[in-house]
């Protein structure tokens, strides 16, 4: 019996260890068919998959602007952001500057979790996050991340957003429906792309500004 029990246990630990790999390995190529957040969400779901070619240059800069600007150099963690937030530094910022998630931390949090603040989510999402530092490369934790994301109630990824919003393709959005799009991400429940108000607004200009000081599109050319 307490060989069973060790064998038991040890094979629990190798799942909860590897296990990631499973799940995250075939996610390099393919399509998820759905995420965490979609089976949680309590009404109709959009979502529909664009490849990275399909996308606009000027989306995928505007929302590494506004979400998580050092995304091309980091390693899946912001480590100024993260001693900001613990100091209390982040909290006197002004209230629309995104928090420390970097974009690949919150696509472990949305694929694979659930929303809250609790140390046990927050400790998933950082193995998850190694892992999908290992085994995917930068475009396509964009990629996907610019798939999942919530673009408001019930519309996950771009493809759903541009189609919703806009009534156009991904790949024909300028840097206006970027920003604008973009500057809704940090609360897609309460933002509205659609009808922005003037924080919205005054969002969208500022990511604008910020897409231009990295450089534009280019800023992502190595990816």
């Amino acid at each position: 019996m307490r060989a069973w029990l060790g064998w038991a246990a040890a094979g629990g630990a190798l799942l909860a260890i590897f296990g990631p790999v499973l799940i995250l390995l075939p996610l390099r190529w393919a399509p998820p068919p759905t995420t965490a957040f979609m089976l949680q969400h309590d009404g109709a779901v959009r979502y529909r998959w664009v490849p990275w070619r399909e996308i606009s240059p000027h989306l995928r800069v505007a929302v590494v602007a506004a979400e998580d600007q050092k995304f091309p150099h980091h390693h899946g963690f912001d480590f100024a952001s993260i001693s900001s937030a613990l100091s209390g530094e982040e909290a006197r910022r002004l209230h629309h500057q995104r928090g420390a998630s970097t974009i690949s931390q919150q696509v472990a949090k949305n694929l694979l979790l659930w929303p809250g603040r609790s140390w046990l989510r927050k400790g998933l999402e950082a193995w998850l996050t190694l892992w999908i530092e290992w085994l995917w490369p930068k475009r396509r934790t964009l990629e996907i991340y610019l798939n999942i994301a919530e673009f408001g109630p019930g519309i996950f990824g771009i493809g759903a957003a541009s189609a919703t919003y806009f009534g156009a393709p991904p790949a024909s959005l300028g840097p206006a429906e970027a920003a604008r799009l973009a500057a809704v991400l940090p609360d897609p429940r309460r933002l509205h792309v659609n009808d922005p108000g003037p924080y919205a607004i005054q969002r969208a200009a500022e990511i604008r500004a910020q897409v231009e000081g990295l450089g534009g599109p280019a800023y992502l050319r190595d990816l």
